[in-house]
């Protein structure tokens, strides 16, 4: 059975710490989907097709990835894509709490489904996409922040 996994989030827009989470996860799996999530209680500052196509250019080297996009459950959509594990980045002990109880409901809806968390780097970790927005929505330049192959 092929390994394949999730890699969700909103990438709103993507990170140098996403990227470095794909890369580090690449040798652990034979197909990665990075999904991008609608999230109702979010609203995206940049639009699906830029998001995707972000992530598209950042990973045009890396035939194992794939990026996708998805509304509803997580956990249902690796189904539908016969994805048996998740990742997810932590950047603190915050993260590995909110995480956790996500990853423990989601092994009670789907069992079948394995969540695997990743450490960040720690050159990444104070990296997230809501604070890379604000600077950005005020001028700032965020291109220390978002992969190097990534156009803006």
């Amino acid at each position: 059975m092929e390994r394949i996994a999730v890699f969700p989030g909103s990438f709103d827009p993507v990170t140098k710490g996403h990227e470095s989470v794909v890369l580090r996860a690449l040798p652990l799996f034979e197909k990665i989907i990075i999904a991008i999530g609608e999230n109702s209680g979010k609203s995206s500052l940049f639009s699906l097709t830029q998001r995707m196509t972000w992530i598209k250019e950042v990973f045009q080297n890396h035939p194992g990835v794939e990026v996708s996009h998805y509304s509803g459950l997580t956990v249902d959509f690796c189904t539908q894509q016969k994805a048996r594990y998740l990742i997810r980045g932590l950047r603190s002990q915050a993260d590995f709490d909110f995480e956790r109880t996500i990853a423990l409901m989601n092994r009670e809806m789907h069992p079948e489904i394995e969540t695997v968390f990743l450490l960040a780097e720690p050159a990444f970790s104070a990296i997230n996409s809501s604070i890379v927005r604000e600077i950005y929505k005020n001028g700032g330049d965020i291109r220390p922040f978002i992969p190097d192959s990534m156009t803006l």
